[in-house]
């Protein structure tokens, strides 16, 4: 497929954005009701004031924000400067804009809406609470233009609030990456910044319990201290910490240990056993801290994917009861032991909703979490058994990072449109999406694409757009005005779905690390064969994208590198298919060249020599290992980055080996004039759909 064939395909993800283009007025999310007016010079800087205690935290935000564009904040009176102005719907000041500009400030608006007015050299930011008023403040920062005395703010009137009550990211701190304190407090002022109001991270093991200190794992858990630190952190920035506590399933790090042997399912399984004194003993121990930790209104129970019940101790309740019972039981058991703190719970609502009518029997105060992780053509299915019991649900899409070199974007934005879309309208009050670690091996930078178009859709009324979200990500969030990041990320898009067409899923971990010459790699190389060359092209180009946008690009400079990372592992998955072939058929013509009389060492250089195929691989892997472990340590603690270096490390000690063996080869035909057969050497001596050596044009630049 040609250059231009490959722009085609991914012409279905939005258009490419040209370099001249000047789209007015990029904002993440958007506002319900905007209108564009003239734009405010900064170029003598502006003054901020605001009214009452309570919003000189936005205005301090502002501050900073500024000030890291260049931008002055002078004092009152200054001369030219902008006059920002940060008041409560009540005052008398505010009153008069509103009346003066035909703005109605309605009830919908009072508890984290705002108007934005920015006109005739003034901005007024007006909200009922603080939150609205903070709210104003992150549309105002989106609103600047451009660094220093050259920068300005798009004039603007703006009437905005959200469509969803609960706005959140669940982060998975329990499956090998642990962020770093620092880290979190970055991830919540990004959040908040996008008018995300809930962070959940999910915890199996990695939260430090004095009640039970043998589950933490040394240097890998969250310390009382830090979760304190952390959630009075979140409440300048009016997000709320949920905790999310596995208490059912998802438990195999703790039943590992024998000292709880006896409350598993199965022994060193990962599910609760119902019926056991101590299972419930051990809820409440570990909840009870959890409340002294986390003061905000709700807690998230997990209770997912229980898939051993009834396979161990609760055999025989299963068996008389049901699995459905024996499940909501225990649900109900849990929630009437915890309702004595006064907070208000989550659940994942995977294994209740296939018994609709026994939901009807749970606690009205629970909140049900619907999840599902890939487009549907309607979500209904996941959120009625919920709405029909009468019990508040929220719903939980997925950003797909996942088990993959790069999130799956396709289907990330797809299935959050769709499951938000579908909430709304059936009445979900949150949102819930998800960044899931199940491998180990996610990096969150990766995930800022999936994680702001959440934002986006839970704010915004309705089937919030894909491709205007994509044509908005890349100015606002990392202030490009070349349009080369956006395209980037549509490339690596489509990307995902060349894989998926191809028949070997997307661009997932285990693509990477497969073996092109083991029995399923061979399998795999017929598939990815077609479509190995356009894969690497779309990846390169994305590489390209990010290096040419980077003279300009001033922000969010991890998440850049964590993208061009994701587009280097996916150019090896089809670089390791391209070489791997090339190896075999070079094997074979050496094969073929001494049987005519003639020399393999030029084919045997090829493959191995200097430049030669197999370095090609080592240098890919080794490479590829310094910038994974530099973003890991950009994000994380060291705790179980080893888990995902030994991987690269045997990967490069695979092709090592193998190099050393083809050279080995060469000695052997210096002193025989033979060389051993391909299988001796670990290369198949064929491959499954593998045009043969003889008809394949080998080029070999080594000498």
């Amino acid at each position: 497929m040609h250059r231009l064939s490959l722009l085609l395909a991914i012409a279905a993800w939005g258009p490419v954005t040209p370099l001249h283009a000047q789209e007015p007025l990029h904002l993440i999310p958007q506002p319900r009701e905007i209108t564009a007016l003239q734009p405010l010079s900064l170029r003598h800087g502006v003054t901020i004031s605001a009214h009452g205690t309570e919003d000189r935290f936005a205005a301090q935000d502002l501050t900073e924000a500024l000030r890291d564009r260049g931008i002055r904040v002078v004092d009152a009176g200054t001369p030219g400067a902008i006059e920002i102005v940060l008041s409560r719907a009540d005052s008398p000041a505010a009153q008069r804009v509103l009346a003066r500009d035909s703005v109605p400030f309605v009830p919908a608006m009072h508890d984290e809406g705002y108007v934005l007015v920015a006109a005739n050299g003034t901005v007024r930011i007006i909200g009922a609470t603080s939150a609205g008023v903070f709210y104003g403040v992150q549309t105002l920062k989106q609103l600047v233009d451009g660094e220093g005395r050259s920068a300005h703010i798009a004039g603007a009137k703006i009437r905005d609030w959200p469509a969803m009550r609960y706005r959140g990211l669940h982060d998975d701190l329990s499956r090998g990456p642990v962020p770093t304190l620092d880290f979190q407090k970055k991830q919540i002022r990004t959040f908040a910044a996008y008018k995300i109001n809930e962070y959940s991270p999910y915890f199996e093991n990695t939260l430090a319990y004095d009640s039970n200190p043998l589950f933490a794992p040394p240097g890998g858990a969250m310390t009382h201290e830090q979760v304190k630190e952390l959630v009075a952190y979140a409440k300048q920035y009016h997000i709320d910490v949920i905790p999310e506590q596995e208490a059912f399933g998802h438990l195999h790090h703790i039943l590992t240990y024998d000292a709880y042997s006896t409350i598993g399912e199965t022994v060193h399984g990962h599910v609760l056993a119902p019926g056991q004194p101590g299972s419930l003993a051990l809820i409440t121990q570990m909840f009870g801290e959890i409340d002294s930790l986390f003061p905000g209104p709700f807690i998230h129970l997990g209770a997912d994917e229980t898939f051993e019940l009834g396979r161990g101790q609760t055999a025989h309740m299963v068996d008389s009861l049901g699995l459905g019972a024996v499940y909501l039981d225990f649900l109900k058991e849990i929630e009437q032991a915890l309702r004595p703190s006064g907070k208000r719970f989550l659940f994942w609502g995977d294994i209740a909703m296939k018994n609709p009518e026994l939901v009807k029997t749970l606690p009205k105060d629970l909140i049900a979490v619907a999840w599902v992780y890939n487009p549907q053509t309607s979500f209904d299915r996941f959120i009625t058994p919920y709405r029909n019991a009468g019990m508040e649900t929220w719903v939980a899409p997925g950003v797909n990072n996942w088990n993959r070199v790069y999130p799956n974007n396709d289907m990330a934005l797809r299935n959050i449109q769709g499951f938000v879309r579908d909430g709304q309208r059936l009445g979900a009050t949150g949102v819930l999406n998800t960044s899931w670690d199940d491998d180990g091996e996610a990096l969150f930078n990766q995930t800022w694409y999936g994680v702001l178009f959440g934002a986006a859709a839970s704010w915004q009324q309705g089937e919030s757009s894909i491709p205007v979200f994509q044509d908005n990500f890349g100015p606002v969030f990392h202030g490009d005005t070349t349009g080369k990041i956006n395209d980037a990320q549509r490339k690596l898009m489509a990307a995902h779905v060349l894989l998926q067409q191809a028949g070997v899923g997307d661009a997932s971990d285990n693509l990477f690390w497969m073996d092109p010459w083991s029995t399923e790699g061979q399998i795999t190389a017929q598939k990815i064969r077609p479509v190995a060359h356009d894969l690497r092209i779309l990846a390169e180009d994305a590489i390209i994208d990010v290096a040419q946008a980077r003279p300009t690009v001033h922000r969010e400079l991890d998440a850049l590198d964590a993208l061009e990372l994701g587009a280097r592992r996916i150019d090896l998955i089809g670089l390791k298919f391209e070489l791997a072939d090339e190896i075999v058929g070079m094997y074979a013509h050496a094969s073929d060249t001494i049987t005519t009389g003639g020399s393999p060492i030029r084919d045997l250089g090829d493959i191995s020599g200097v430049n030669g195929r197999i370095q090609d691989l080592r240098d890919a892997y080794s490479l590829l290992r310094d910038q994974y472990q530099q973003a890991w340590l950009r994000e994380n603690r060291p705790y179980w980055l080893h888990n995902v270096l030994v991987r690269y490390d045997m990967a490069t000690q695979l092709w090592v080996g193998r190099a050393d063996r083809v050279d080995l080869a060469k000695q052997q035909w210096y002193r025989t004039k033979s060389i051993p057969p391909a299988s001796d050497l670990g290369i198949p001596a064929s491959m499954p759909g593998l045009v043969p050596a003889a008809q394949t044009p080998v080029s070999s630049p080594h000498k």
